[in-house]
């Protein structure tokens, strides 16, 4: 039981994690952010055993990490094609297909775009972890993404608005 209340709590580390994330409009300060976080939901997910999405994370943690070093679109494909293979082989259901397609386009997205394109890309792989965590039954998961979605929004409107003044 007590494993299961500290799964929890993670989720909702991970939530606070993901507000200070989404509310960067510095693309670099995001995805630090973002790092932390992903490293935080690996363990929350791990502990609610559900492998798959925990790997994604742990997956997604190293991406991001590479991603402020290079934008080299061949190392996004190297990073889609290792996901699709990791998630391959820890499925368990159908459904866990829906974690490796949220970290697939978020790959995508932090390689080979930035800014307001970036975010909107983002925000289609943060539905899809929406869907996978009420699956998995991840409280601190479900309200990480729909605030996520509601901020990264936020965030790409104020970022519009930047640029229409620029």
């Amino acid at each position: 039981m007590f494993d299961s209340y500290f799964a929890q709590a993670l989720g909702f580390i991970s939530y606070i994690l993901a507000m200070l994330c989404f509310i960067q409009k510095d693309d670099r300060r995001f995805k630090i952010m973002m790092i932390l976080m992903n490293l935080n939901h690996a363990l929350h997910f791990y502990l609610l055993n559900a492998v798959t999405s925990s790997l994604c994370c742990l997956f997604a943690a190293g991406r991001t990490a590479t991603s402020l070093q290079t934008k080299a679109k061949w190392v996004a494909v190297l990073f889609i094609i290792l996901t699709a293979l990791i998630g391959y082989l820890t499925v368990s259901q159908w459904t866990d297909y829906i974690a490796i397609a949220g970290s697939c386009i978020g790959t995508y997205a932090l390689f080979c775009l930035n800014g307001i394109k970036m975010r909107w890309v983002i925000f289609m792989g943060s539905c899809l972890w929406l869907i996978n965590n009420i699956i998995v039954g991840s409280l601190g998961g479900m309200l990480l993404e729909a605030t996520v979605i509601i901020l990264n929004l936020i965030t790409i409107y104020k970022l519009h608005k930047l640029n229409l003044r620029a």
